[in-house]
């Protein structure tokens, strides 16, 4: 199935963050995130927000012509940390986990926590795009959508050899993924009294058949 994709910018900011909210409310990592459903039907769509923010400033979000599935892309160059002289090369003072519950959910820690539980697991030796969310409309699942999004970037990469990550968070996506030519990195991330995901790593398909 062709998807029609283009690329979304601020003024699709509403549409897309009720998408994602529908999407993720229920979700295992989202119901972890927000354990109170009251408190979650509040906040949870501010933190789709701060993403979509995010994949602007980071990276890109590609959302179908009809508006019913998106994806948000981080561009991850490799961490440098620090020179054979001890010098630092890459401003690290920004602490993201942190400045993401102030700005979402100053008194939950869960905000902060599954960001610094993602990012010490996240490969840093390569650039990589990396797969932070998709989103299908619940009314229209099934028809290749999501496939369609992830695929489009997929076929870039393989044509720049860069590679791409994501996180899994259910088996059902695990094994799609898997058949996208992610493969699971050997480690999950079992949420603490919560749910399981799958890091995931992708390598470049010239890579693969070299």
């Amino acid at each position: 199935m062709s998807v029609a994709i283009r690329r979304a910018g601020e003024g699709d900011r509403a549409d897309v963050v009720r998408l994602l909210d529908a999407a993720f409310l229920h979700d295992p990592v989202s119901s972890w995130v927000f354990p109170g459903e009251e408190h979650r039907l509040r906040t949870h769509a501010a933190l789709m927000n701060a993403f979509f923010d995010l994949a602007l400033a980071e990276g890109h979000v590609d959302l179908t012509e009809d508006g019913t599935a998106v994806a948000l892309w981080w561009s991850v160059p490799a961490d440098t940390h620090q020179d054979d002289d001890g010098a630092q090369t890459q401003d690290t003072e920004e602490d993201g986990p942190a400045m993401l519950r102030r700005a979402v959910d100053p008194d939950n820690e869960r905000v902060e926590l599954i960001g610094r539980l993602t990012d010490a697991i996240h490969p840093t030796d390569r650039p990589h795009e990396y797969l932070h969310l998709i989103a299908v409309h619940p009314d229209h699942q099934g028809r290749g959508l999501g496939t369609g999004l992830v695929a489009a970037v997929l076929d870039r990469c393989d044509r720049e050899g860069r590679h791409a990550y994501l996180e899994a968070s259910n088996r059902r996506s695990r094994d799609l993924y898997a058949r996208l030519g992610f493969a699971f990195t050997g480690e999950t991330l079992d949420l603490p009294d919560g749910p399981r995901m799958w890091p995931m790593w992708r390598e470049p398909l010239e890579t693969v058949l070299r």
